[in-house]
């Protein structure tokens, strides 16, 4: 099973996706697929021996919408594909470095590329068939193929002051207009065929993208907003078209042409809303640079970076940003990864390091071997995750869809209902009753339910990967609000998964500082992982020299300081040396009864002290609990480590939960009995054996340093690989559903206040088409504002967007390029 995020293109309206989304899972071999309408994309699952992602690409275009195939980041497809692909289209100039777009689009089926001449492997459909396709597209909204969203917003907003522009002599010249003056009309025209001329000019082609849209609409089996438009818009304009000049009635241009305006206004609103929802995905997509420096026959080369190959040395210097990922084989530096882990303090990076691409490399100069490049890069698979998840739905998602199709078609019948009862049940004029009948058209606005739910979901899911929080779908975003027990793995998650010197006892007359130099003279020989706790505690400085190293398997090791013997090692070595133990027996019981291992030290025949040593607990463990609990959610620990171990460890962080003694095959198992008990339980891990409890808990975090294992079993992945970051993915769920609530309810409520008033319920107060309009569109507009809201809330654990990150600064750094 493959899963592919292909485009969607020029999407005006919410139910527009429904129709889409149906014709493709119809396709034989698609799995499942969601079709986002406000990022105009659609992530597919489906079975490559029996469809195709150009199987794919020609059902939506088909459905009237454009598709140029599979989105993906800039660096995965090599530049002169993108030239020659686009050749054939107009309309695509500059598209290769168009910083706004949403990244490129590649169909990549192996028959396509058997097909396709060399260099346009990635993007079929194009020549001949392009040519055919073309025509056939440039009709659709009335727009260029291949708008970007703020293109599509920037057309919008010039058909809504054209709109404008017209509407003001419609109305100025109406009824209505005459509270203004009495104005003649041009070269002495006859006034209706000048409104004629006028409202036609308003109406033609600023609402020509809803009348191609309404007429997909139908063509795809669905009724959408466009639907609505089409039916209010158009019959008044007919209505009056007919009064002009076949029989003899009032006209109706004025309430025609203002309604489009306003219908026009909310709509360039909501897509500079929809632009700005996808700020995070287009920012992820032109992360990397454009071009790599790398040697070829020992020769400093530039090449795309979608040509670096896998093995191959790639040479960075300040100021570089990294172009795929690898490890450093030379030289050393400091690495800004904010951009992608959301951590603001550079990264140390030595040899045997590994760096990741699309990151910046701040001060010295290395060379590294790249290891992973294109679709396999951390870039082009955080960008995947991302995608998948802005496009998956949320559970209260699907019932808002069902609601939105039938909301049309209640509005439908409710406007026609509306004309018989005023027109023909209690006789009062046509105009009346046609103007109440466009007013239940106009007002009806499933757009604002629509909207609801996937505009939280792209904001919230942006705004957690900006923060290095990728949730990898939008059940886990809405699951992670219900959670009542976080469990976390011990080893890797809440400790650093190394160990450390974390407590020292000194015998009468020795200083610790005395007690850490010696042995650390002698640990400077080993490379046991307590030697090197032990030699991280002392830093570089090692005043005292020691010679004659001798390791003794399993129980330590012995030196010579001078003339003095130096021994370093467990009780079983001291015994055997008889060196006397009883002065600090007390301390060693402990130590080790705290479940820390005790290193011996001893010089010159006499025991100058205890070095314990543990697993170090991460710097913001304790802050992560504090905060979970200040939230209501308990906290537990789950570990191999017996219970004495397990206990100190709970005790030390505050923890309420303590599960110790659990073999790697039990973790699912302790996942299960929580469960059991009515919690809704969240496992955070970052190991192979942590992949089961992962999949079992209602929402699995994992640490982003784990296993590739433990990431694909996980909803949700920690970048950072800092457990506080499960707060700020809590609070960001619990934010973006406040959001998905509150518009539900105002789309709801909406809906159910703005029916009666539009058909005249209480009459003598009814509403005038505009005003509906005006509403209609205000209703979408502050749905899109509400979420977009999102981005300014202060949240535990999430940084604000504002102002720009890194990361916007480089995607203009990248279309400049």
């Amino acid at each position: 099973m493959k899963t592919s995020t292909v485009e969607v293109g020029e999407l005006v309206s919410s139910l527009s996706a429904a129709g889409v989304q149906r014709r493709i899972a119809a396709l034989h071999g698609v799995h499942h697929v969601d079709v986002n309408y406000v990022a105009g994309s659609a992530t597919v699952h489906y079975d490559e021996t029996k469809t195709s992602l150009e199987d794919i690409r020609q059902r939506i275009i088909e459905c009237g919408y454009h598709c140029r195939g599979e989105l993906l980041p800039a660096h995965v497809c090599p530049p002169e594909r993108h030239a020659g692909a686009h050749a054939g289209h107009a309309g695509h100039e500059g598209h290769a470095a168009h910083g706004a777009h949403a990244g490129h689009a590649a169909a990549t089926t192996k028959a396509a590329a058997a097909a396709a001449p060399a260099g346009h492997a990635a993007h079929v459909g194009h020549g001949a068939e392009a040519e055919h396709q073309m025509s056939d597209m440039m009709h659709d909204m009335g727009h260029a193929p291949g708008m970007s969203m703020q293109d599509m917003a920037n057309d919008m907003r010039n058909r809504f002051l054209v709109a404008l522009l017209f509407a003001i002599p419609v109305f100025l010249y109406s009824p209505m207009g005459e509270m203004f003056g009495d104005f003649p009309t041009p070269f002495g025209m006859d006034r209706k065929l000048f409104l004629f001329v006028v409202a036609t000019g308003a109406i033609a082609w600023p609402g020509w993208p809803f009348f191609v849209a309404g007429w997909r609409a139908a063509r795809n089996k669905v009724a959408n907003m466009a639907t609505l438009v089409v039916l209010s818009v158009g019959t008044g304009y007919l209505y009056s078209v007919g009064a002009t000049f076949v029989y003899e009635g009032p006209v109706f241009y004025e309430a025609a042409a203002v309604l489009l305006v306003f219908i026009l206004l909310g709509h360039w609103l909501e897509m500079r809303a929809r632009a700005g929802a996808s700020d995070a995905i287009r920012a992820l997509m032109d992360l990397a640079p454009p071009m790599a420096t790398v040697l070829r026959d020992g020769i400093e080369t530039k090449v795309p970076t979608a040509e670096v190959l896998v093995g191959e040395t790639v040479v960075v210097k300040p100021g570089d940003k990294i172009p795929v990922d690898g490890k450093v084989t030379d030289g050393a530096s400091q690495v800004d990864e904010s951009m992608l882990t959301g951590e603001s303090m550079p990264v140390k990076k030595v040899v045997g390091d590994a760096v990741i691409g699309a990151t910046i490399n701040k001060s010295g100069s290395f060379r590294y071997q790249a290891t992973k490049v294109g679709a396999d890069t951390a870039l082009a698979q955080i960008v995947k995750l991302v995608q998948e998840a802005q496009n998956s739905k949320a559970p209260g998602q699907l019932l808002a869809d069902k609601a939105s199709q039938w909301l049309v078609l209640i509005a439908i019948v409710l406007g026609l209902a509306t004309f018989v009862v005023w027109f023909w049940v209690l006789g009062q004029p046509l105009l009346f009753a046609l103007t109440l009948t466009i007013t239940v058209f106009v007002i009806a606005c499933p757009d604002a339910l629509g909207l609801a739910t996937p505009m939280a979901v792209m904001v919230g899911t942006g705004l957690g990967a900006r923060n290095g929080i990728l949730f990898k779908n939008a059940a886990a975003l809405e699951n992670a609000t219900k959670l009542t027990v976080v469990v976390f793995d011990k080893t890797g998650t809440l400790t650093l998964g190394q160990p450390d010197v974390v407590e020292m006892v000194s015998a009468p007359g020795v200083t610790e500082a005395q007690l850490l130099s010696t042995a650390a003279a002698v640990e400077k020989f080993s490379e046991h992982p307590l030697a090197l706790a032990i030699l991280k505690r002392t830093g570089s400085d090692t005043p005292e020299t020691a010679t004659a190293f001798t390791n003794i398997d399993g129980q330590g090791a012995r030196a010579k300081i001078g003339d003095e013997a130096v021994l370093l090692g467990n009780r079983k070595l001291m015994e055997a040396e008889r060196i006397g133990l009883a002065d600090l027996a007390a301390q060693a019981a402990r130590l080790q009864g705290g479940g820390r291992t005790v290193v011996h030290v001893a010089r010159g025949g006499r025991l100058i002290g205890l070095i314990a040593i543990a697993d170090a607990v991460r710097p913001s463990s304790r802050a992560t609990i504090a905060k979970l609990q200040e939230r209501g959610v308990k906290v537990a620990m789950i570990t191999g480590d017996n219970q004495a171990t397990a206990e100190r460890i709970g005790k030390e962080l505050g923890i309420d939960i303590v599960l110790a003694d659990v073999l790697p095959g039990e973790k699912a198992s302790k996942i299960k009995e929580l469960q059991a008990q009515g919690h809704k339980v969240a496992m955070v891990g970052d190991g192979i054996n942590d992949a089961p409890a992962l999949t079992q808990a209602d929402v699995g975090f994992a640490i982003g340093a784990g296993t590739d294992v433990a990431m694909e079993s996980a909803q949700v992945v920690l970048m950072k690989s800092d457990p506080y970051d499960v707060v700020g993915a809590i609070e960001l769920s619990r934010a973006t559903l406040r959001k998905m609530h509150q518009n539900l309810w105002w789309a709801v409520g909406y809906n159910v206040i703005a029916f009666p008033v539009a058909a005249g319920v209480f009459y003598p107060f009814t509403l005038s088409p505009e005003v509906a309009a005006l509403s209609m569109s205000g209703s979408s507009a502050i749905v899109a504002i509400n979420a977009l809201m999102l981005k300014r809330t202060r949240l535990a654990g999430i940084r604000s967007p504002h102002p720009a990150p890194a990361a916007s600064s480089t995607v203009a750094q990248g279309a400049s390029a």
